[in-house]
């Protein structure tokens, strides 16, 4: 338990700073694309640092004694709090191409947003490893030892594990592009909840992480695959998944095309041809009337 205490400090520290960063950008930095970019350094920073920390206890944590009914609980914690805190940051490659396919976003701006969010991902890294170097408990102690060694997180196919991210990614786009207007207090435990099913049914595959940035800073690095079968899994797969799920939710992709190509537009309202048929022929008949009522004067 002392452990579980102790990654629980971790991720309020974390927390804490990148709150600081993100208050700090907002007082110096004029809103718009440099407030932007640092919350999704801020956003990115948390969500990496604390998925890491999880993923740690969720395959460690039964030599703890810690099952994965806590660690699942605090996933879905996580991405409440990550989700609360983010101030509109998707920490997301996929949610910022999406965005970018919905005219929400300029390409300057989601070019800019991939990267920082690689650079945030890549900071949480290296936090957490630094933290795991301190070896504060038994369980970084093992952490520590496996990490200098990691092992793919692919345990199955590339064809197979791309299928796999793209279903996440697809489940995950299509319950966000449903509830992304709706109100926080419905918004949050949806989108938690998913994430953690998500986890909780993929992970044994391909580590169900459905997220570019946080893939490539958590298991690129590790030997087992190479660099083709990582980018097919875990950059084109969710790429796929999301595109998928946008065609399904909108009928199109508003940046390629025009016209619903899967949903007939129908009129908003209908006009009764029965009513106006009987109608016209009352309207002749009348006329027709008139005219044997009323004969022209004869001169």
């Amino acid at each position: 338990m002392s452990g579980l205490n102790i990654s629980i400090g971790f991720f309020f520290l974390v927390l804490g700073t990148c709150e600081v960063l993100r208050r700090l950008s907002k007082r110096l930095l004029a809103p718009g694309l440099l407030g932007c970019l640092a919350a999704e350094l801020a956003g990115s920073l948390l969500l990496c640092s604390g998925c890491l920390e999880l993923r740690m206890l969720l395959e460690i944590g039964p030599w703890g004694g810690l099952g994965p009914d806590v660690v699942l609980t605090l996933f879905f914690l996580l991405f409440m709090v990550h989700t609360a805190c983010a101030n509109g940051a998707a920490a997301n490659p996929t949610i910022s191409l999406q965005e970018f396919l919905l005219f929400e976003c300029g390409p300057v701006a989601t070019v800019a947003k991939l990267l920082v969010q690689c650079v945030g991902a890549g900071m949480g890294w290296a936090l957490t490893k630094l933290y795991w170097s301190w070896e504060l408990t038994q369980l970084h102690l093992i952490q520590k030892l496996m990490a200098s060694e990691c092992s793919s997180s692919i345990r199955t196919s590339p064809h197979l594990g791309a299928l796999v991210e793209a279903a996440c990614s697809f489940f995950f786009h299509l319950v966000l592009l449903r509830v992304r207007r709706s109100p926080a207090v419905c918004r949050l435990p949806v989108l938690a909840t998913t994430v953690t099913f998500l986890t909780y049914v993929a992970t044994p595959a391909t580590g169900a992480f459905f997220n570019p940035a946080l893939a490539t800073a958590s298991t690129f690095l590790c030997t087992g695959s190479s660099l083709q079968e990582y980018i097919q899994v875990y950059w084109l797969g969710p790429l796929a998944g999301m595109l998928a799920a946008l065609l399904l939710y909108q009928g199109n992709i508003p940046r390629f095309f025009q016209r619903n190509l899967l949903y007939g537009q129908r009129s908003k309202y209908r006009i009764p041809k029965a009513r106006v048929t009987h109608a016209e022929d009352g309207e002749q008949r009348q006329k027709g009337k008139g005219e044997k009522s009323n004969p022209a004067p004869h001169a």
